[in-house]
């Protein structure tokens, strides 16, 4: 056979070659899908059912993985592994249980503005502090605008916040304090939208 010939053959060969691998790999893939699992080697980018799986999740962690596997159109066996694969990258923190405030005796809420005045380093971590050791205080927003911070507390009654107030006072000094009564929560929800995960 020519040269040239020979060339062209083993050029062939390398592409077929190429080409088997590659048809390989899409049917691995391929597969993967169709069992509504992943690649160890693909990038971790959540699909439809990875963000159904998180909801489903975050409304009753509680449900079997059967139960969530049927929700999604997995095996159970599949949808155990995404499960564990979005607790290891991270996407679920922990686990909680979602106590009901009235059985606990703290329907009351109250929301407070602050302005403390001082932005040292010093005067935030005595404050982060101070506001750790208050059980009522259950949120900290630092914020733009006029105030500085905004506090959500939850209570057994509006008399209490004077016990929160004194706490909070004597533990950190504070340049302006402003209470506001919750007369009613119209939304209050612990589940975080997944569309917009990736």
């Amino acid at each position: 056979m020519p040269l040239i010939g020979r060339k062209a053959v083993a050029i062939l060969a390398v592409f077929s070659a190429a080409d088997a691998r590659r048809m390989r790999r899409l049917s691995h893939r391929r597969v993967l899908v169709a069992r509504g699992e992943k690649s160890q080697h693909s990038p971790a980018v959540l699909d439809d059912r990875d963000r159904k799986l998180l909801a489903l999740l975050q409304g009753d962690a509680d449900l079997s993985v059967a139960t969530l596997a049927d929700r999604v159109s997995l095996s159970p066996s599949a949808c155990s592994r995404r499960i564990q694969r979005l607790r290891d990258e991270g996407y679920v923190k922990r686990l909680v249980a979602v106590l009901d405030r009235k059985r606990m005796g703290v329907p009351t809420t109250v929301f407070v503005l602050l302005r403390s005045g001082r932005h040292r380093d010093d005067w935030v971590e005595a404050f982060r502090t101070a506001i750790g050791d208050i059980a009522e205080v259950v949120e900290v927003h630092r914020l733009t605008g006029n105030f500085d911070y905004l506090l959500k507390l939850v209570m057994p009654n509006v008399e209490h916040y004077d016990s929160v107030y004194k706490r909070l006072t004597h533990r950190i000094e504070l340049f302006d304090v402003s209470a506001y009564i919750s007369m009613g929560t119209l939304k209050a929800e612990t589940a975080l939208p997944t569309a917009f995960a990736d």
